[in-house]
């Protein structure tokens, strides 16, 4: 079942999403807020051949700062949300872009919130453009809408031990062995 926002909020206020602010939500999610905070992707990593998610260096990328920041045509860059999200057993959050980015060729990716996950989500926005885009710090980047089970899950997050449990940064692909 799809949460309304009335019992977002309510939950929310137990510690699901800190910091909270009732202005972001929807009818049935939540809005969350884009750190100032970005990974840049290098000139000489957008040059490689094969983008290895089991071997990517941190110094692939380049720390950004700021109220902004703009997307190479053809490319993307990694953000953060503002909030800190821990996502009870019986909860999972979909999350979708907003659409005046949509609307400007601006796609943003977030896997899943995960029964039991919790962290600062990292955030993919990628640029279908061939020209520069611009993306807005503290502003709503992605809407989080937020499922109900009608039964707990048999395995969460936290059960399975996931690699991006409690991340607090920006965090870059990690493929364990399982």
């Amino acid at each position: 079942m799809v949460l309304p926002d009335w019992k977002i909020e309510d939950i929310a206020k137990s510690g699901m999403i800190n910091p909270f602010q009732k202005r972001r939500l929807s009818s049935y999610g939540y809005d969350m807020t884009l750190s100032t905070k970005f990974l840049i992707p290098k000139k000489s990593y957008q040059k490689e051949l094969i983008i290895d998610p089991k071997n990517i260096a941190v110094d692939s990328f380049e720390e950004y700062v700021g109220d902004h920041v703009i997307v190479p045509p053809n490319s993307f860059v990694l953000g953060k949300s503002v909030e800190y999200f821990k996502i009870p057993r019986d909860i999972l959050a979909i999350c979708l872009g907003r659409s005046t980015y949509a609307r400007c060729g601006i796609i943003t990716n977030v896997t899943p919130l995960e029964p039991e996950w919790e962290g600062v989500v990292t955030i993919e926005i990628s640029n279908t453009n061939e020209l520069p885009a611009k993306v807005y710090a503290d502003e709503g980047i992605s809407q989080a809408v937020f499922l109900e089970a009608d039964e707990m899950c048999r395995r969460s997050y936290r059960d399975k031990k996931g690699v991006y449990q409690k991340q607090l940064d920006i965090t870059l692909p990690s493929m364990k062995r399982r």
